[in-house]
C-alpha cells in the first residue's frame, strides 16, 4: 500500500490540538497550532519525526509514503545555506528507514484566494515561481540516487495564483505525480466561489489540465457533477479518513464516486492515525454514519467489503506515487506485508476473510512484517533504528511541551 499524502512533521504534533479553545474550534484554529510547530522544528528535528513516523507507519501496513512536503525555509522565511535542505531530510529519512518514498515539493505563495499576502506563520512554507523551479531541479539528482520519485504539489488554490499555477506545470520537468489540496472545508469553498464564481473541483477541472498524473487531496464537498468529472478525468482522489475525521471536515462522497469508477487512495496526512487498517476502516464506518446502512464500499453483492477497499487503495495509491505498477506482478515492486498467522482471528480466518479480519476486527499489532523493494524493513514488528529513534525524538518532542 502507498500512502498517498503525507506531512512528516505533523506527527511531532499529534495528540496536542485536542484541548478545547472555544464551541467553534476548526480546522483553522488547528492550523494556529500548526504554525506554531513548525516555528520549533530544525532540519534535524524534522528527520527524526520523519524517521519514527516512517517506522510507524510501515509497521501499520504502509510501504511507501508520498510526502507532500511545504516546510521549506527557517521560521522566518529566510532560506537555509541550501534551499533543499529540509527536502533532503526527508530523503535520508526514508534512506535510513527503508520506506519507499515519492517526494512532492510543495509550491505556497499566498494566504488566500486572489494572491492574498501570506502571514508570518507561512513564512517557512513560501516560494517564488522561479526559486520553486530551481528547487524542484536540485532535487532531481538527490531523488534518482535515493531511488525515490519526484513530483510536486501545489498547496492549494488559496496558495497560489492561475497565473502561477500555469507557469509551473508549463515549466516543470519532473513528469511525476502533481497533487493539490482541494475542497477540503466548506468555508474554502464559499470562498472559491467568491473568488471566482465557481467551485474548487469545478474550477480546478475547467481550468488546469487535470488528468491521471494529479491527486485531489480531500475533495471533500462535491456535487454530483463534480463526482462525475472528478471521476471521468483519472485523477486520483486522495482521501485521509482519520486526518479529515479529527478536523471535522466533512465526509467524502465515496459510494457516488466510487459508483462513478472514480480512482481513489488513503493517506494519513496529520498521522493522527498510522496504518493501513485504522484508515480503511473509518473511510467505511463514515460512509455507514451518513447512509445508516452497512457494507457501502463493497464492489458488489458478494464482494468482501476489505478486499474491494484493499485493492481501490492499493491501485489508486500507486497511481498518486507514480508507480506505473502494484500488486503482485512482474516489474512492482516487492512490496509485501505479512500478516501474523499465529493470531487467533487470523489464523481462523480464509479466503478474504483474512482482509475483513485485519481491517475490521484486529488492531495494528497483527501487521507481523513488511518488505519494501525486496527488503526486509519490519521483521517481528520491530525496525532496527527504533531504540535509536526513539531516544532522539523524546528530545524533539520536549521542546513542543
Amino acid at each position: 500500500m502507498a500512502n498517498l499524502h503525507s506531512h512528516a512533521f505533523q506527527r511531532a504534533m499529534a495528540g496536542l490540538a485536542e484541548t478545547s479553545l472555544s464551541a467553534e474550534d476548526s480546522f483553522w484554529t488547528w492550523r494556529d497550532l500548526m504554525y506554531r510547530t513548525v516555528g520549533i522544528l530544525s532540519p534535524q528535528d524534522l528527520a527524526v519525526v520523519a524517521c519514527k513516523l516512517y517506522i510507524e507507519l510501515m509497521r501499520g501496513g504502509f510501504g511507501r509514503i508520498t510526502e507532500f512536503h511545504y516546510l521549506h525555509h527557517r521560521p522566518d522565511g529566510q532560506a537555509y545555506g541550501d534551499r533543499a535542505e529540509m527536502s533532503l531530510r526527508i530523503l535520508e529519512a526514508a534512506a535510513r528507514t527503508g520506506i519507499g518514498l515519492t517526494h512532492l515539493p510543495v509550491f505556497y505563495a499566498h494566504s488566500g484566494f486572489g494572491g492574498a499576502e501570506a502571514g508570518i506563520g507561512q513564512r517557512p512554507f513560501l516560494h517564488s515561481v522561479e526559486g520553486f523551479l530551481r528547487l524542484l531541479d536540485d532535487l532531481r539528482a538527490p531523488c534518482i540516487a535515493s531511488g525515490a520519485t519526484l513530483g510536486l504539489a501545489i498547496h492549494s488554490l488559496r496558495a497560489a495564483t492561475p497565473e502561477q499555477m500555469r507557469d509551473i506545470l508549463a515549466a516543470e520537468r519532473t513528469g511525476g505525480p502533481i497533487h493539490i489540496h482541494v475542497a477540503e472545508q466548506e468555508l474554502e469553498v464559499s470562498a472559491c466561489l467568491d473568488w471566482s464564481g465557481r467551485r474548487p473541483v469545478e474550477w480546478l477541472l475547467d481550468e488546469m489540465p487535470v488528468d491521471a498524473r494529479w491527486c485531489a487531496i480531500h475533495a471533500t464537498h462535491l456535487t454530483d457533477d463534480e463526482i462525475r468529472r472528478l471521476a471521468a478525468s483519472g485523477a486520483v482522489a486522495g482521501l485521509c479518513p482519520a486526518t479529515e475525521a479529527n478536523l471535522g471536515d466533512g465526509i467524502f462522497p465515496a459510494v457516488a464516486y466510487l459508483g462513478r469508477g472514480g480512482a481513489w487512495g488513503v493517506g494519513t496526512d496529520s498521522h493522527v492515525a498510522t496504518s493501513v487498517a485504522e484508515e480503511l476502516r473509518m473511510l467505511e464506518y463514515s460512509q455507514r454514519l451518513r447512509d445508516r446502512r452497512r457494507n457501502r464500499l463493497a464492489d458488489g453483492p458478494g464482494a468482501s467489503v476489505g478486499e474491494s477497499l484493499l485493492r481501490g487503495a492499493v491501485a489508486g495509491g500507486a497511481r498518486a506515487a507514480g508507480q506505473a505498477l502494484c500488486g503482485i506482478c512482474p516489474g512492482a515492486s516487492a512490496d509485501l506485508v505479512v500478516l501474523d498467522g499465529s493470531n487467533p482471528y487470523i489464523q481462523a480466518a480464509a479466503g478474504n476473510k483474512i482482509i475483513d479480519r485485519w481491517l475490521f476486527a484486529t488492531e495494528a499489532q497483527v501487521v507481523r512484517d513488511v518488505m519494501v523493494a525486496g527488503k526486509w524493513t519490519i521483521r517481528d514488528r520491530e525496525h532496527p533504528l527504533e531504540p535509536e529513534i526513539d531516544r532522539a525524538l523524546a528530545k524533539v518532542l520536549a521542546k513542543l511541551r
